[in-house]
């Protein structure tokens, strides 16, 4: 639940606002996204972007940027007022592809790396989703949902009622010669979702992760099966009862790496090994968070690359075939997001640090120990003073050791009490890492350090980045450790002589939004809480998000099994405690948390005559996409705090 950087619109100003950071100037940013190496390890492709904040538009436009590895010859491949996005190197590495709503609809285009004008390739009527070019290079494949020209009759005459879970749009698979002809067939007629694919090295065959449906509860029922490009004839490779996902076929044609694992919401898999010739599934051994994310082959096929978090940073790892995982690259501070490239000698990655905005690196397999910065989306760019961050640990009341980051206010002195608030992460499988404090986003970080305030991040137990026991730990028990942990990490900046007991406030999205919304219930020590799309009743949450299946695997059973164990959890229970002053935060269109929620809890605290604000905005899913609605919520939480804790 994580949430994208919005960058920099052009209306804002271009130099630092005094007398220090604010949400405005944080739109200078741009995000740096799709580092991709070109096969022959000589160029690398990248996705810039930023917020058009200007008139009627709120929206983000990003574009795809070129360099050599060596960081030379720098140049921006796309342009124009409709985006593009999706990099994707031709075997060759003379073409990426890309792509784009250009002409109307969102269509796949390539573009000759020299120069010249980018062409389409496809008129395919529906969305399309991913794609990958063949390792012959004579044809891609892509995942699609054709658009029902009877529906979309049925919308024209007002008669498009539907039947709830009934005809989803499932993507299925398609192929596109890329002949002069260029026309697209679809592969099979199944009926099932497909997610990830990739192709065998011979470009004869196509392995996929299948669901029953795009519904997101399906993810717990993905298998694996093979097509067959000539034939389109498909087998089945893994369908058992745990999750298979994410094939990748070896270099050599002889295996192909999977992650398998159980049913589990909080994350519990591990690397299988798929041997063609014998259909036997071996698992490797376990990685340090079991949460690996595949991402490609060594060339000699003798192991996977993966990634996964630990701690507050990055993981880069090795898989070997046989034998234990081993580290490639860990960063000595900040975080990265690896790709690598399909002849497995390059690492792209995006990277940032606490202090430092995100830029585009290039890492080569053979010395993975310093990458080398290609991009300069945010270099040059004057920053105000930030306020420092570091890890601090502390202990909860059971003795569980707990992590968190900690940010200081803008030229903090030792021995100076200053306000506290306590930010809560989603999830709750959720981490918080070394990201850069300066992004738009909707916690303004940088601008509560230089209004004077300290930050806390704690990880509490069920976070990510700490082992698969540490994610399981709140299980059947959430407000119960976890907020233990959580009050624990604030008594610690207090007993460190940094937080002032009488200036604390609390915000949270998601499960940090129902953390936020039970621990007013439990204390009256926070002066301030801002709460995002939380869930506050389980039970009514559970009969009306996308993921049904979400609560019932954390509470050991549905809550008409388990009623006192939703009613007991749920902060609706308990909002007779609450006293602090509440802004909620919602957005209309959140399938994930209904805005029902976020309503439940706000008239109960203005019926009660609690001091309390809701705003819902339009068109608004789970997290925020408008860059003007990111800045809005970065200044409501600015303005609580000032109202009601400074």
């Amino acid at each position: 639940m994580a949430l994208s950087c919005l960058l920099l619109a052009a209306a804002l100003p271009a130099q630092p606002p005094a007398p220090g950071w604010t949400p405005e100037f944080s739109f200078q940013f741009q995000n740096v996204t799709s580092v991709t190496i070109s096969p022959d390890g000589q160029q690398a492709a990248w996705v810039q972007s930023k917020p058009v904040m200007e008139t009627e538009k709120s929206e983000t436009l990003a574009h795809i940027w070129v360099a050599r590895t060596d960081g030379a010859r720098r140049f921006q491949l796309t342009r124009g007022d409709i985006g593009a996005a999706s990099p994707v190197w031709s075997p060759d590495s003379k073409y990426i592809y890309f792509t784009s709503a250009r002409a109307g609809s969102e269509q796949i285009y390539r573009a000759y790396i020299a120069g010249g004008e980018a062409e389409k390739l496809t008129d395919f009527k529906g969305a399309i989703g991913t794609f990958s070019i063949a390792p012959d290079g004579k044809s891609l494949a892509f995942k699609a949902a054709e658009t029902d020209p009877a529906l979309e009759k049925a919308k024209k005459e007002k008669r498009d009622f539907r039947v709830v879970g009934a005809n989803p749009a499932n993507h299925a698979l398609y192929i596109l010669p890329l002949d002069a002809e260029r026309k697209h067939r679809k592969l099979f007629d199944a009926p099932y979702h497909v997610a990830n694919f990739s192709w065998s090295p011979d470009s004869k065959h196509i392995a996929f992760e299948r669901w029953p449906s795009p519904l997101a509860d399906n993810w717990t029922k993905a298998d694996i099966s093979e097509a067959d490009i000539a034939t389109g004839a498909v087998k089945d490779l893994a369908a058992t009862p745990s999750v298979e996902s994410t094939p990748i076929y070896s270099p050599d044609g002889r295996y192909i790496a999977l992650n398998n694992g159980t049913t589990r919401w909080a994350g519990e898999h591990r690397i299988n090994l798929l041997t063609r010739a014998t259909a036997q599934l071996r698992p490797l051994p376990v990685t340090y968070d079991e949460q690996p994310r595949l991402l490609g082959w060594a060339p000699d096929s003798s192991k996977i690359y993966f990634v996964e978090p630990k701690r507050t940073r990055t993981h880069l790892g090795a898989m070997p075939l046989d034998g234990p995982p081993a580290t490639v690259y860990e960063s000595a501070r900040g975080v990265f997001t690896p790709d690598l490239n399909t002849t497995g000698t390059h690492f792209g990655l995006t990277a940032e640090t606490p202090s430092e905005p995100v830029e585009a690196y290039v890492l080569p397999v053979a010395n993975p120990a310093t990458p080398k910065q290609i991009s300069r989306a945010n270099t040059g760019i004057p920053l105000p003073a930030l306020g420092r961050t570091e890890t601090i640990s502390w202990k909860s009341p059971d003795g569980r050791e707990i992590e968190g980051l900690l940010t200081y206010p803008v030229a903090y002195q030792p021995g100076q009490k200053v306000p506290l608030l306590l930010n809560i992460h989603g999830g709750p499988a959720g981490v918080f890492t070394e990201n850069f404090i300066g992004r738009a986003a909707i916690y303004p970080l940088a601008a509560f350090a230089s209004k004077g305030y300290a930050i806390l991040r704690p990880n509490p137990r069920g976070s990510s980045g700490y082992g698969r026991q540490f994610r399981f730990d709140n299980v059947n028990d959430w407000g119960g450790k976890d907020y233990e942990d959580d009050q624990a990490g604030v008594d610690k900046v207090i007993a460190m002589g940094i937080a002032d007991p009488a200036k604390l406030a609390i915000m949270g999205w998601s499960y940090g939004g129902y953390m936020t919304s039970w621990t007013i219930t439990q204390t009256k020590r926070f002066k301030a809480a801002v709460i995002g799309a939380p869930v506050t009743n389980l039970w009514s949450f559970t009969g009306t998000a996308d993921i049904p299946g979400f609560l019932p695997d954390y509470f050991s059973g549905e809550p008409f099994q388990n009623f006192e164990a939703y009613r007991k959890h749920s902060p609706i229970t308990h909002i007779k405690n609450v006293v602090t002053p509440t802004l909620l935060l919602h957005g209309e269109a959140d399938e994930r948390v209904p805005i029902g929620q976020g309503y439940e809890y706000y008239n109960a605290l203005k019926r009660q005559g609690g001091i309390a604000k809701m705003v819902a905005y339009p068109r608004t899913p789970h997290g925020p996409r408008e860059p003007k609605f990111v800045l809005d919520i970065m200044r409501r939480h600015l303005d609580w705090m000032e109202k009601y804790v400074q």
